[in-house]
């Protein structure tokens, strides 16, 4: 989502004395390298967690995020990182430790901007991601644990109905957290749960299922040279791949270079861009208001109007 960690933005070394949160962060960067890291830098963060730039003894530069809050799973973040990686070949941080609390990775400098080649790039990377299905079932949606977007808990049962899916573990379990922080207002939320009982009039019922990376905005795309040197912070699952291409419209991830070269690889089915965009959307801003409220009450009230409720 916005509001995520873009982790190639080096700031100053940190000067001031270490408080206890800078403790436990070097005791735990510490106990996963097996020795004192030679320095610790400030990075520009999100709010997910606690992330500085580590230069080992032997000179290798990592990133290290830290979330001592109790209700830490970056150990998440690391398997997702690792599965599109190693399974839907996309190009990610390699993943040095990682733990609940701590979760190290190998450094990326890749700061350009996104290029209409960076674009097309993308397009080829994610088309090859959309092409991974589940190898039990490919129209079987969800995947083997819960994952998390903005730092909320994503539910990820598996399901043969993706209407159903997208229902329930989507609008439905976004609302009802959002509902519960006091976020989402009782009309607006009346108004998703009518949309969810009625998705199957929308979305095919068994579509193809696609591995995502799920949070696909520009914070979590590094560029380097004209090209895409990884994408981050992912929140990865088997649904259909029209609900990555959803949120890279939502904040103008990407423009007509990508949906042009994406289209090349895999068809989008009409009606994707009239209407089943917006349709995928109501989930993202469903996390922006249970996450910020203001001004993404009035998106979502919008969006769902646009496409009739």
């Amino acid at each position: 989502m916005p509001l995520r960690l873009a982790h190639t933005s080096l700031q100053h070394h940190m000067t001031t004395p270490m408080n206890r949160h800078d403790n436990e962060f070097a005791r735990a960067i510490e106990q996963a390298l097996g020795e004192p890291p030679a320095s610790v830098s400030a990075l520009a963060g999100g709010c997910v967690g606690d992330v500085r730039l580590v230069t080992t003894r032997g000179g290798d530069k990592l990133v290290a995020k830290f979330d001592g809050s109790g209700a830490s799973a970056l150990d998440v973040e690391g398997r997702s990182l690792t599965f599109l990686r190693e399974i839907g070949q996309l190009p990610t941080p390699r993943v040095i430790a990682a733990s609940p609390t701590l979760l190290l990775l190998a450094y990326i400098d890749a700061t350009d901007p996104i290029t209409d080649t960076a674009q097309q790039h993308a397009a080829a990377l994610l088309a090859q991601l959309h092409s991974v299905t589940p190898q039990d079932n490919p129209h079987r949606f969800g995947f083997h644990c819960n994952t998390r977007i903005g730092g909320l808990e994503q539910p990820n049962g598996w399901l043969d109905d993706w209407p159903a899916f997208f229902a329930r573990r989507r609008l439905v379990a976004m609302a009802d957290l959002a509902s519960r922080a006091g976020q989402l207002p009782a009309p607006i939320r009346k108004r998703v749960d009518s949309l969810a009982q009625r998705l199957p009039e929308f979305l095919d019922s068994r579509p193809r299922a696609a591995l995502v990376h799920g949070d696909v905005w520009s914070g979590n795309v590094l560029c380097k040279a004209g090209t895409i040197a990884a994408f981050i912070d992912p929140a990865p699952y088997f649904g259909n791949a029209e609900v990555e291409l959803a949120f890279i419209t939502l904040f103008n991830t990407f423009s007509q270079p990508f949906f042009d070269a994406y289209q090349q690889r895999r068809p989008i089915a009409r009606g994707f861009f009239e209407t089943r965009r917006h349709v995928y959307n109501i989930y993202p801003l469903l996390v922006h208001v249970h996450l910020f409220g203001g001004g993404y009450i009035g998106q979502l009230d919008a969006t769902l109007r646009c496409i009739g409720f």
